[in-house]
């Protein structure tokens, strides 16, 4: 068969053939349409250019001025997020407040506290055993009623939320945050996805009885859009799972030498999709016969992996790859691992979800009409 070859900047290469058009690059063409017979071709036609891999930070938040401020808070929300005010105890809206969900900064909408550290102080505050993230706080020595105390203020917006003490729950640290309900504002479970929250949804598993699966399959944009959209699932995760270091980057991992696989943490509803099921729709969205390798993407970081969190876990994945193996759908040897699950490491933002926000971005995944 003949065909033509042309190449382009950033290391793209087409070759062009009859009735195929193949692009090959790291991450490097855009989504592709799916062949008319899949099993046979993953990419029949480049759509548009490559695009940018640069972390594109979100808009950082600009704090309104203290006019707008007034207009917009009560009197009592103003006193406290930008005087240091003290609400009254037990007549203020979250100290008894008991719903699942995330407690955020009022001004900047920063997620601060998490519901499940909530816990009763009798002081009649809202009182947390810990923050989200310490990092997003600010701590400061006062002594505006006569002794030192430890002021709390958000970095974000600069919000003066309350204050931090150690008298709280040993088995929890010991520490109780006491914050005024007029700094904060909160977002319901059922509401995390559309405030763009979903990864603290991962927090209620235990709670709410949902579980969660760890899975690799070469580039993790397309595979956390498979399983974003399957029934039963709650979230979706891309990161970084199997490595040799702690907290990697994409830069790091994409030279394919820390170890670490492209991997999706998957919170799903085993009432509604069992974690079986969830693995056979998993070996029907990607190629589990190339090592170290899906689609255009060649590295370690894009091998097939099951990450299992115990032992049921262990027993159902080797069932379903055995199982797979036998129906011989896959006319090649299967070879995703099975191992224990190490720490997640999250991706970064810009790999959160990102065929949604880029919807003509790349990905080499696609379901097969397979029957195992």
């Amino acid at each position: 068969m003949k065909f033509s070859k042309m190449k382009f900047s950033k290391g793209l290469t087409l070759f062009i053939l009859p009735v195929l058009v193949y692009g090959f690059s790291e991450k490097g063409i855009t989504k592709v349409k799916k062949a008319s017979n899949p099993l046979e071709s993953q990419n029949t036609l480049i759509e548009t250019a490559p695009q940018s891999l640069g972390n594109t930070p979100s808009t950082p938040f600009v704090k309104p001025s203290a006019d707008e401020l007034k207009k917009r808070l009560t009197p009592e929300q103003y006193s406290c997020t930008q005087e240091a005010g003290t609400e009254k105890p037990f007549q203020n809206k979250y100290w008894n407040h008991k719903e699942d969900g995330i407690y955020v900064d009022l001004i900047s909408g920063e997620p601060l506290f998490s519901s499940l550290d909530k816990y009763d102080s009798g002081s009649g505050w809202p009182s947390f055993t810990k923050p989200l993230d310490q990092d997003s706080l600010i701590f400061k020595k006062d002594f505006l009623i006569g002794y030192e105390r430890t002021e709390v203020k958000t970095k974000s917006a600069d919000s003066h939320l309350g204050h931090v003490f150690s008298d709280g729950p040993k088995e929890a640290g010991g520490k109780r945050y006491c914050m005024n309900s007029a700094s904060l504002d909160f977002v319901p479970l059922e509401q995390l996805n559309k405030k763009g929250l979903g990864k603290y949804l991962f927090l209620f598993a235990a709670k709410k009885k949902w579980e969660v699966a760890i899975l690799a399959g070469g580039c993790f944009w397309g595979v956390e859009e498979l399983f974003r959209e399957k029934k039963g699932v709650i979230e979706t995760q891309t990161g970084y799972t199997g490595g040799k270091s702690g907290h990697p980057l994409y830069t790091q991992v994409k030279t394919g030498t820390t170890g670490h696989a492209e991997a999706v943490r998957i919170l799903f509803d085993p009432q509604s999709i069992s974690y079986e099921d969830l693995l056979i729709y998993f070996f029907k969205l990607h190629d589990p016969t190339t090592p170290n390798r899906q689609g255009n993407d060649v590295g370690t970081q894009y091998r097939s992996s099951i990450f299992f969190a115990d032992d049921q876990q262990k027993a159902t994945a080797e069932k379903v790859k055995a199982r797979v193996e036998k129906s011989g759908a896959w006319k090649k040897p299967v070879v995703t691992e099975i191992i224990k699950a190490e720490t997640f490491w999250p991706a970064e933002d810009y790999h959160q979800k990102y065929l949604q926000k880029n919807p003509a971005g790349y990905t080499c995944h696609f379901l097969r009409p397979l029957q195992f």
